[in-house]
């Protein structure tokens, strides 16, 4: 995998994490939440690893059942996406 791509799935994932730890602590307060679809976009752009680890580390957003069938949606697609992209990088 090139250099670049690796970065920006490191750097959106630890913007993920950070995203889904203030939607923990908002949700804790009682305060503005940050919709669930921002959530997805992140997770579809490359994020997911670090949803992942989010999820797992806040608990959060583990048990509501919809959001979840389209996260792992958003995980195929993005993996998908990147397969493709990345035999584009080696025919070329």
């Amino acid at each position: 995998m090139p250099l670049a791509i690796a970065g920006i799935y490191a750097a959106l994932s630890v913007l993920t994490f950070t995203v889904y730890g203030i939607d923990k602590s908002a949700a804790r307060r009682g305060t503005q939440r940050t919709p669930e679809a921002e959530l997805h976009l992140l997770a579809l752009l490359g994020g997911w690893p670090g949803a992942l680890v989010a999820q797992r580390v806040f608990r959060h957003k583990t048990r509501k059942q919809p959001f979840r069938a389209y996260f792992w949606v958003t995980v195929a697609v993005n993996c998908g996406a990147l397969v493709w992209l990345l035999s584009r990088f080696a025919s070329a």
